[in-house]
């Protein structure tokens, strides 16, 4: 019965460090910069932030409606998804506090470094992006369980995603120093 975990944390391990150095860059590079900033000057950044939260609340409630079964194909798209919206909303913000949609990976996985209190110095570092990995997976893995419950896994798993993006929008309007200030949307 434990011979299946046995390997677990080395595989784990191997999952973290493809993470942190090719899956975060290929996530980054995959996002389109313009149709953010098209989006936030269109709705605003609020209204975009709450469609990333819906757009990972549908993915994690998916993952999580059959139990079993579509937690082991629905948990790596979903997880790949919750960066994907975490990305969009950290882009979001960034371009909203500095009005500059072009954001370059460094200085973009410094902020969200920052967002998840991991120290990052004048460079992106290896253990730096580890970290970012290594605390996404542990807050994703808290849940994983949970969503073995048909139904109740959806709930849980769609609630938790939805939290997850405000939560990280909030954090990084901290950081950015951006307000509840009223923008009007560009129609």
């Amino acid at each position: 019965m434990i011979a299946p975990f046995k390997n677990t944390r080395s595989d784990l391990k191997q999952y973290v460090d493809r993470l942190s150095h090719d899956g975060f860059k290929h996530i980054f590079e995959k996002i389109d910069q313009v149709g953010i900033k098209k989006s936030v000057d269109k709705r605003g950044l609020d209204k975009f932030i709450n469609q990333c939260a819906y757009i990972a609340a549908g993915s994690g409630a998916i993952a999580g409606s059959g139990g079993l079964m579509t937690m082991l194909v629905g948990v790596p798209v979903d997880f790949v998804n919750l960066i994907t919206q975490q990305f969009r909303v950290t882009m979001a913000i960034m371009y909203y506090a500095k009005g500059s949609y072009k954001i370059g990976f460094d200085e973009f996985m410094q902020l969200v470094a920052t967002s998840f209190k991991i120290e990052a110095g004048v460079a992106v570092t290896k253990s730096m992006m580890e970290g970012i990995a290594e605390k996404l997976l542990l807050a994703f893995g808290v849940r994983a369980a949970e969503r073995l419950v048909p139904v109740v896994g959806a709930v849980i798993g769609g609630t938790a995603n939805y939290v997850f993006v405000k939560r990280v929008a909030l954090k990084v309007k901290e950081i950015n120093r951006v307000d509840k200030r009223v923008i009007v949307p560009i129609i």
